[in-house]
């Protein structure tokens, strides 16, 4: 059995989904003799497709927003990447500066004994 059928998102389906409906209420033998599997066929295809077409929307949306995504990083990355060339100490000789400084300082001690 299906969940509940009338939802905004089985909005075209409704025609459908009335039909089957009216054919339930005419009695339990009218569907158990197979009356209502036309309808019943056309229901699920319906549906089907709807959910079909849901899961297309679904997954565009998620594509774009996933390549949104990927464009923000992109730029994060490169403005990380800028500053890291343009800041603190002007380039690649600025950490060797760092370096400089730690091994004079632990020559110092040695110096001094």
């Amino acid at each position: 059995m299906h969940s509940h059928l009338h939802t905004p998102y089985n909005i075209n389906c409704e025609e459908v989904m009335t039909a089957l409906d009216e054919c339930h209420a005419r009695g339990f033998l009218y569907k158990a003799v197979g009356n209502c599997n036309d309808i019943k066929r056309d229901v699920n295809k319906c549906l089907s497709a709807e959910r079909s077409d849901r899961a297309k929307r679904n997954r565009d949306d998620a594509r774009n927003k996933r390549a949104r995504i990927e464009e923000i990083w992109a730029r994060e990355r490169g403005q990380d990447q800028a500053a890291a060339s343009t800041g603190a100490g002007a380039g690649p000789n600025a950490s060797a500066g760092v370096n400089a400084s730690a091994s004079a300082s632990a020559e110092k001690p040695a110096a001094s004994q």
